[in-house]
């Protein structure tokens, strides 16, 4: 994959379009990497975005039929690859975009539901295609698909593998906005541009929080939420905030 740094974003492009962008485990191996690497001192969002005609393909079937492997090897091998990469995306300090130029299945539709944002050209199409070569969804595919489209259509997504259009992933929250594929580039560093702006040690922190409440009882999501809350009254980014309110002027984060 090829990754690109310029003011602050940071593009990671998958890069094997003869097989659209498929993941074998070292190009999900790759992939946790280089989000783990993304510190927001000097990065302010992640971009992931695919080559050619297709966001990514999911797994790599070749891959998969050339594998030998027990339960245990299995078990090891998705735990440091595919969800490895969905554990990079949560816990990364700064957003990341998923820029769907096509198609997203299986792993790769698993990733655009990971991700904190997503765009898709209106070619693009989706599908939780991981029964149709006899799996499960992983990559955090069954924590957090249900989590946006709800249980029933998790489950219709899942044990039938439909395809479905950019317009109804984002009728069901899989994406935010579907555009026409022209403008995908641009709405994307429109967002970019906008984050940019922002606190990015303060997102970092409200990110954290969101995810880690996922599953709490509200008592102790609380609780968690007043701790991250003080961390940020805490730091340089309030203080310029409140400055700028007061001062009648917009606020110049770092």
């Amino acid at each position: 994959m090829h990754v690109s740094d310029d003011d602050g974003i940071r593009t990671v492009t998958f890069d094997r379009p003869e097989v659209r962008n498929a993941f074998t485990p070292e190009a999900a191996g790759e992939l946790a990497e280089i989000l783990s690497e993304s510190n927001p001192e000097s990065i302010d969002a992640v971009v992931l975005t695919g080559e050619g005609e297709a966001f990514s393909a999911g797994g790599d079937i070749q891959s998969m039929a050339e594998r030998e492997e027990n339960v245990r090897d299995a078990y090891e091998r998705v735990r440091d690859t595919l969800s490895r990469v969905v554990h990079e995306v949560l816990s990364a300090p700064v957003p990341v975009v998923a820029k769907v130029n096509g198609d997203a299945v299986g792993a790769g539709m698993a990733l655009v539901t990971a991700s904190d944002f997503a765009y898709a050209g209106e070619s693009a199409r989706f599908a939780a295609s991981f029964i149709n070569v006899g799996l499960v969804p992983d990559m955090g595919g069954t924590f957090l698909l249900p989590r946006l489209v709800g249980l029933r259509k998790a489950k219709e997504l899942a044990f039938t593998g439909d395809m479905i259009s950019s317009e109804e992933a984002a009728e069901l929250d899989v994406v935010n906005e579907f555009v026409p594929d022209e403008q995908l580039d641009i709405r994307v560093t429109e967002l970019t541009d906008q984050l940019a702006e922002q606190p990015t040690r303060t997102i970092a922190l409200g990110k954290q929080a969101l995810h880690e409440n996922l599953g709490k009882e509200w008592r102790e999501a609380l609780d968690y939420e007043t701790l991250l809350q003080s961390q940020a009254y805490d730091m340089p980014a309030h203080e310029e905030g409140v400055s700028a309110f007061l001062e009648g002027r917009e606020p110049e984060f770092e």
